[in-house]
């Protein structure tokens, strides 16, 4: 892995965040309430079937069996987390069901050529196994997790996104997303006892350090691998707006990720590198604190915001400080960052509580350069939002 130092740190105005007013458990509550009303208005409308992956004019659509992809265990995770701050077994009973469907989803093989089985599983299997102890959840993350390593390449040290393994076009790609998709791996191996889950997940980790962040700490979307000789190719984007730009998205999934991979590897360059990312998002934010849909934009240029990218920075800026000494200095600036964050959202970027508006987020992107998702609401975005309030309303353990 290319050394942390070579990375560089920008400097972080400790002034830069002044909260608007007290985020305490009344704030945080309230919020909460929120995020409940609108899942029960969505559980009315769709009983047991999934939501769409963003909302089409402000509206989600219920997901046919046949058209699943990668983001339903976003809306079981935030079952899941209402089951945890309520208590109330309706919530528990909806994701036990979605525990069925995603085993025998697993054992199909239906549309689980991606690496995203991390995000699918980590958030709707393992929760539940956590939280309850629920066996069949268990045994579908486990052979979740032995599908994704089916996409590992010996040679190139890393975890290919998505796409045919053979095919020359899609061979080697993998994205900054995939720092989310790991840690089921690395779950996998402390629950079998087989390292070889923890071996694919770190050299994916340091690959992903050593090639996908640039030397500015902005990082790439998407950096390809020859999968032959091993060794690195290109940096491009899918989602971002060139490939030289950093796509807001991409860079909260490296904060978050490096920071969680950290948790398992203790390797402290991850964290440090966390860090650093951390430093170049928090210094492209406008006045708001919610980013543009790549950081490369500012104020005047009439571009979007992504909601859903502040809200993984939040959940990445939290998960951060708790392993960070309380003396550290710039720990307290990132903990005031990830509220003002979360206070903005709150703020002004929330639904009101028609049930027109089907989502908790408004303002976020999903893949602007093909059109999708643009200024609506984005399931993960609304996953994270909900994360967030309750990683900051109690000691949460992770679902990751």
């Amino acid at each position: 892995m290319r050394t942390t130092t070579a990375i560089t740190k920008e400097e972080l105005r400790s002034d830069r965040f002044p909260l608007q007013g007290n985020v305490d458990e009344a704030w945080v509550q309230q919020a909460i309430r929120h995020v409940l009303t609108k899942i029960d208005q969505n559980i009315e409308r769709l009983g047991d079937r999934f939501p769409s992956a963003s909302t089409q004019h402000s509206r989600y659509q219920a997901v046919t069996a046949e058209e699943v992809d990668w983001t339903e265990g976003f809306w079981t995770g935030m079952l899941w987390l209402a089951y945890e701050v309520t208590g109330d077994e309706k919530y528990k009973s909806i994701a036990e069901r979605h525990v069925t469907e995603f085993k025998a989803r697993i054992e199909q093989r239906h549309k689980t050529n991606t690496h995203d089985l991390g995000f699918l599983y980590s958030l709707s299997c393992v929760s539940a196994y956590k939280l309850t102890g629920h066996l069949e959840a268990r045994e579908a993350a486990l052979r979740a997790a032995d599908v994704l390593m089916e996409r590992y390449h010996d040679k190139a040290q890393i975890i290919q996104a998505w796409g045919d393994l053979n095919h020359p076009e899609e061979q080697g790609r993998m994205i900054i997303d995939c720092n989310l998709n790991l840690p089921l791996l690395y779950w996998a191996s402390e629950e079998t006892g087989n390292k070889a889950y923890y071996e694919v997940a770190r050299n994916h980790i340091h690959q992903a350090a050593s090639y996908i962040v640039r030397e500015d700490a902005s990082t790439f979307h998407t950096f390809y691998m020859d999968v032959h000789t091993g060794k690195p190719v290109q940096g491009k984007t899918h989602q971002g707006y060139s490939d030289d730009s950093c796509w807001s998205r991409g860079q909260a999934w490296g904060i978050y990720g490096f920071a969680l991979n950290y948790v398992y590897t203790r390797d402290a360059g991850l964290l440090e590198l966390s860090k650093r990312l951390t430093h170049y998002f928090l210094n492209r934010l406008p006045e708001d604190d919610v980013c543009y849909w790549d950081l490369l934009f500012t104020e005047g240029d009439a571009q979007e915001r992504d909601s859903s990218a502040a809200a993984i920075a939040i959940c990445g800026l939290l998960e951060l400080i708790k392993y960070l000494p309380v003396t550290d200095v710039e720990s307290a600036v990132y903990k005031q960052a990830a509220l003002a964050m979360l206070q903005s959202l709150e703020r002004s970027y929330t639904t009101g509580p028609s049930e027109e508006q089907h989502g908790v987020l408004l303002h976020a992107v999903y893949n602007k350069p093909r059109g999708m998702g643009i200024d609506e609401s984005c399931l993960w975005g609304d996953y994270y939002y909900f994360e967030a309030l309750v990683r900051v309303s109690r000691a949460w353990n992770l679902y990751w």
